[in-house]
């Protein structure tokens, strides 16, 4: 009998095939006190434990480079970065001295340390960069006790789709590489890099099955549907035939997505919509490239802030946004200056005292940067900097009031004086521009839009400011709601601001990133998006199925409804509608 069981789809598609059940133990991690004298001798071990995982992951990327695209490899780069971190490296040394206690007692205290950061932000892409941590200290864990890892080779997993708790980028490139169908885990999101990464190198995933290693044995035959999220546990033979039927129309549907890479975005009555990418850090810039070849409409500087665990210094920024400058290979880079406070902290802001009782409403983003200018000028000048190199632009988050884009001002014409003074080169034309994430904002974009050279909309907090709600917290995030008149008002405001005062006005938070959305917001008249990688080409798709001059009309009825639930309801008809025609 078939047994349907639901999770989170993170990767589209469909795979059909016999269950491989993935387990590896993981240790117990006891603490035991060593004496004083011994702990260098510990912390000598836990060095070679960090080498070691270092040197297993070198050997992955190694097997596997052959025939996997250098974006896809960017996924192993990023935990070898992070050995490379001192995060990991001098705080578990200081847990080792500190409390004179083994080094992998020392490394979970770190990583829990790690995790409670991350776990406290707000925007779920950085929550969910504690995966990333896990991922690193378990391979780190399992160098320090000596436990060998085991991959079965190509005639066990070839065509068979792996059941597992969890599965790091490493383990995901290493199981395509012996060619598997598909994967489900018990644990993991959709923002984790191993959903991205499946998404981009198009296994079908669904992660969040609790209890699929009980619930599926090794041999069953399994479909999984990686769109709804859905596995068919041994499928009767009509169910196999319906998902064949579909996983050949969706292998023609992704030929055709890939076609589009490279293709410039326009409607189908010859209107260009700018289509950029959302970015974290540099060695992002690879995964984006393998989409398109794009700019950056928002990178968050944060991670830098984050991944330092303290603020770092000019020149450190200054080389940072560098690379992803030259990695863009000359399209244009918008940096948003630092946007630290709320759920977003270092160990140097953690130190300054416990955490404000409202900390989303609190000394965050530029309300921080200008509370310690000696702080934030130095990624002043980087920028600056940088912006003489090749076209770059800066975004100044969670502004409130006129008054306080004045004082941002005056302090960036002051840092480019100091940099003229010195003889450093500079762009003294660097454009700036706002990003629109408080009701206030949007209720003054007019004014902001004739003293700025750009706008872009931060949905994720214009949303929870304006229905006064924390997305995070369980017992309210029903709430949130993208399509609340109120939120929609707002965004039509600044779009228009935007319009009236002719300066480019974009869309960067998840709004943009869901194609649920897409057609709305060219109703509305946005003409910029910045979207995450592995959505841009559907994206991209829509926009150039679309024609403006119909959807403008069918947007401005949907509006006038008052109802979130009704024009989500038209919202949907309109979406299927359209999604039918490209069919025919």
């Amino acid at each position: 009998m078939s047994i349907l069981i639901n999770g989170i789809g993170v990767s589209s598609g469909i795979a059909i095939g016999e269950a491989y059940v993935y387990s590896r133990e993981q240790k117990v991690v006891r603490e035991y006190k060593i004496p004083v004298a011994q702990q260098e001798q510990e912390i000598r071990r836990f060095k070679a434990a960090l080498a070691q995982a270092h040197e297993q992951l070198h050997e992955i990327k190694n097997k596997i480079a052959a025939d996997t695209p250098p974006d896809i490899l960017a996924f192993i780069d990023t935990h070898l970065l992070m050995l490379e971190d001192p995060t990991f490296d001098d705080g578990t040394i200081a847990n080792i001295k500190k409390y004179s206690r083994n080094a992998e007692w020392a490394l979970q205290l770190q990583s829990k340390r790690l995790v409670k950061i991350f776990n406290e932000m707000e925007d779920p892409y950085l929550r969910t960069r504690k995966d990333d941590v896990l991922h690193v200290v378990r391979r780190i864990q399992r160098c320090l006790a000596d436990t060998p890892e085991h991959v079965p080779d190509d005639r066990e997993l070839k065509g068979r789709i792996i059941i597992a708790d969890d599965l790091t980028p490493a383990d995901t490139l290493m199981l395509q590489h012996h060619k598997i169908a598909g994967f489900v885990t018990e644990f993991g999101g959709p923002l984790s890099h191993t959903a991205i990464l499946s998404k981009n190198i198009g296994i079908p995933a669904i992660v969040g099955v609790h209890h699929a290693r009980q619930l599926i044995k090794n041999g069953e035959m399994l479909i999984i549907d990686g769109e709804q999220g859905m596995v068919v546990n041994s499928p009767d033979k009509r169910s196999l035939k319906q998902y064949r039927a579909l996983q050949k129309a969706e292998t023609a549907r992704k030929v055709l997505l890939y076609d589009l890479k490279n293709v410039p975005a326009v409607t189908l009555d010859g209107k260009a919509i700018t289509l950029h990418g959302n970015i974290d850090r540099p060695e992002d810039i690879k995964t984006l490239r393998s989409f398109d070849d794009t700019g950056v409409g928002l990178y968050r500087t944060e991670m830098l802030f984050i991944e330092k665990n303290t603020n770092p210094d000019e020149d450190t920024q200054f080389k940072a946004y560098k690379r992803a400058l030259f990695r863009l290979k000359g399209k244009p880079l918008t940096i948003r200056t630092v946007d630290l406070g709320a759920d977003k902290e270092t160990q140097e802001t953690i130190d300054q005292g416990p955490m404000a009782h409202n900390p989303a409403m609190g000394l965050r983003a530029i309300r921080r940067c200008m509370k310690e200018p000696e702080s934030f000028i130095p990624q002043l000048r980087a920028i600056l900097r940088v912006a003489a190199l090749g076209p770059v632009r800066m975004m100044i988050p969670m502004l409130t009031s006129i008054e306080e884009l004045h004082q941002v001002l005056y302090l960036i014409e002051r840092t480019k004086q100091r940099l003229h003074d010195q003889k450093i080169r500079f762009d003294a034309n660097l454009q700036v521009g706002a990003m629109i994430e408080v009701p206030a904002a949007a209720l003054s974009a007019d004014a902001f839009a004739k003293q700025l050279d750009f706008l872009s909309i931060g949905t994720n907090d214009l949303i929870q400011y304006t229905l006064a709600l924390d997305r995070i917290d369980d017992e309210v995030s029903y709430l949130y709601n993208p399509l609340n008149p109120a939120v929609l008002q707002l965004i039509q405001l600044t779009i228009n601001a935007g319009i009236k005062a002719r300066i480019p006005i974009s869309l960067c938070g998840e709004m943009a990133s869901n194609p649920q959305y897409t057609r709305l917001l060219l109703g509305m008249g946005l003409e910029y998006f910045s979207v995450q990688a592995n959505v841009m080409l559907e994206i991209k798709n829509i926009i150039n199925n679309s024609s403006l001059s119909k959807l403008r009309g069918q947007i401005k009825k949907i509006l006038e409804h008052q109802s979130a639930h009704k024009t989500e309801t038209l919202l949907n008809q309109l979406n299927q509608d359209e999604s039918e025609k490209l069919k025919n």
